[in-house]
């Protein structure tokens, strides 16, 4: 199996396929621009860390971005962090138009709502330890409760227009959409190879994943 670790410049791509290849020593991971060798895998996921606008700009930059678009319709696709967020129609951060796969805004956390049940200020960006919450069944969320922790690290988060979307939701100051799936497309706004435990698992799962 070929799994392609989209390289935009932008990723955190050593920790991604280090725990893709921990999950699947089976497996041939490539970290590629290449839109041949993303084309030409089994399994594609687009990892990001950064600022939305500079991910679309490298996305492009790179030559990737029509393979990634192709492999949205055609491969098993995980998207994670900003490669999560890139999938739907416009971020906040610097008026960004999107890829558009999904109906949706991502809107920057509402500072004056940031408080924690006692009262205090929570900072943005979110970065740490928090639950998720699955919205609803799942192959990637074989083997991993409801209420699981995951490492968050985001100032900006998924809205989807369509509910039906949402696969998981996390509450920081907010509840949010930090998982979403549609046909043979998950995304997490979550880092699953910062998440120890869980986060291999939840690699696992796509790797055995036949949506």
């Amino acid at each position: 199996m070929k799994i392609a670790v989209v390289d935009y410049g932008m990723g955190n791509l050593r920790s991604v396929s280090k725990a893709l290849e921990h999950v699947a020593p089976e497996a041939d991971v490539r970290v590629t621009a290449q839109p041949e060798a993303i084309l030409g895998a089994e399994r594609v996921v687009v990892p990001g860390q950064g600022a939305l606008p500079d991910c679309m700009r490298q996305l492009a930059a790179s030559g990737a971005r029509d393979a990634v678009l192709e492999a949205t319709r055609t491969k098993p696709f995980l998207g994670i962090c900003v490669g999560m967020q890139m999938l739907f129609d416009h971020g906040e951060e610097g008026d960004t138009p999107a890829l558009g796969l999904l109906r949706g805004e991502v809107p920057h956390f509402p500072l004056a709502r940031m408080r924690a049940p006692d009262g205090a200020m929570l900072k943005v960006p979110h970065m740490g330890w928090n639950e998720v919450t699955q919205a609803r069944p799942h192959a990637l969320w074989r083997g991993i409760e409801s209420g699981t922790r995951f490492y968050f690290v985001h100032s900006y988060y998924p809205a989807p227009a369509d509910d039906v979307l949402t696969a998981g939701r996390c509450t920081y100051g907010v509840t949010f959409a930090c998982a979403v799936a549609r046909d043979n497309i998950f995304a997490v706004q979550f880092h699953p190879e910062k998440s120890q435990a869980a986060g291999l698992q939840l690699l696992r799962n796509f790797v055995d994943w036949r949506p």
